[in-house]
């Protein structure tokens, strides 16, 4: 399960815990604009934007999870089980594979509004990278610094949805989570005022009492609904590091532990890395479990005219400083 956010201060960030319980040994993976994207149905993009995330490199390609292109356009695939629907082959669709979309969208658009009509030109094929990397059901965040999107391919059809709260997490479908908002109406980062009865003097014991009833499991339902009212109630400077730092806090409100989650005998699902883009910047930063050190990747630092992808394998063991 996951959890994306899209946040704007004088910059805007984009970025995602990915909670997995294992790694595909992902790595910061930059692709420049003269790398051949070579698409299922044919079409081969031979010059595209450079684009910068994370992602898992198979046989020369990379398989994104989420990525940010040169013109600050932005992606996060997050796991959609028991509601994604891909398609045979449409005739007068572009058939784009799951997979392709974060570098078909990225490649060629700078804006969410130049994305918008590729979108509804597109069909997703139901064709797997290859028997090592079959289809996951996936839905999609995408944003720029002005809007946000929600992509999310249903049975009757690819549904593309307006996102004002700049968060995503897994399934049930969008829909259900802006509705699920309204449940939590009374919250709010003010003392709270006593509504339970004219008849008794109640007043608020300890601070965070305006917040009571905000749920704290772990579901995909209640992580989205922690983390819309930490980010819409955030208050934040307008620095790189205050936005970057409190970014990490934003997405570190709905981290999952090892431990918490069993998948299976032995298999726990945790937050593997969380990350955080400065999309008007091209700088990708990222934490791991592991590791709370942010480490960063420059786009604009890289070989961007090259034909081949260039990987920064993530800094997995603790760096502590010692002060004494």
């Amino acid at each position: 399960m996951c959890t994306a956010v899209s946040f704007l201060t004088k910059d805007h960030y984009f970025g995602r815990n990915l909670d997995l319980e294992y790694s595909y040994r992902e790595t910061v993976t930059v692709t420049p604009r003269n790398y051949p994207f070579s698409f299922r149905s044919g079409i081969t993009l031979n010059t595209h934007f450079a684009i910068i995330g994370m992602a898992t490199v198979s046989d020369g390609y990379p398989l994104y999870y989420e990525a940010t292109n040169e013109k600050g356009l932005s992606i996060a695939a997050l796991n959609f089980p028991n509601q994604a629907v891909y398609h045979s082959k449409i005739d007068g669709k572009q058939n784009i594979a799951p997979y392709e979309l974060i570098p078909w969208l990225l490649g060629q658009c700078e804006t969410v509004e130049e994305a918008k009509p590729m979108l509804k030109k597109i069909s997703l094929w139901n064709e797997p990278f290859s028997q090592k990397f079959p289809t996951s059901p996936l839905h999609w965040m995408i944003c720029d610094q002005q809007q946000c999107l929600t992509l999310e391919p249903l049975a009757d059809n690819l549904h593309i949805s307006e996102n004002p709260v700049g968060v995503l997490t897994n399934s049930p479908q969008f829909e259900y989570h802006m509705l699920h908002l309204s449940n939590y109406m009374n919250l709010t980062k003010h003392p709270p005022e006593n509504r339970f009865s004219d008849k008794i003097d109640l007043k608020p014991y300890s601070l965070g009492l305006g917040a009571m009833g905000m749920p704290g499991d772990l579901s995909s339902s209640s992580r989205f609904i922690r983390a819309a009212f930490t980010k819409l109630n955030s208050r934040c400077g307008s620095s790189e590091n205050e936005s970057i730092s409190q970014f990490f806090h934003i997405l570190g409100s709905v981290a999952q532990q090892k431990g918490l989650v069993r998948v299976r005998k032995d298999l726990y699902e945790y937050t593997q890395y969380s990350s955080c883009c400065n999309t008007s910047r091209g700088i990708y930063y990222y934490t791991t479990y592991e590791n709370n050190q942010i480490s960063a990747v420059d786009l604009f630092r890289c070989r961007l005219d090259g034909v081949e992808v260039e990987t920064f394998p993530l800094k997995t063991v603790q760096n502590i400083q010692i002060q004494n």
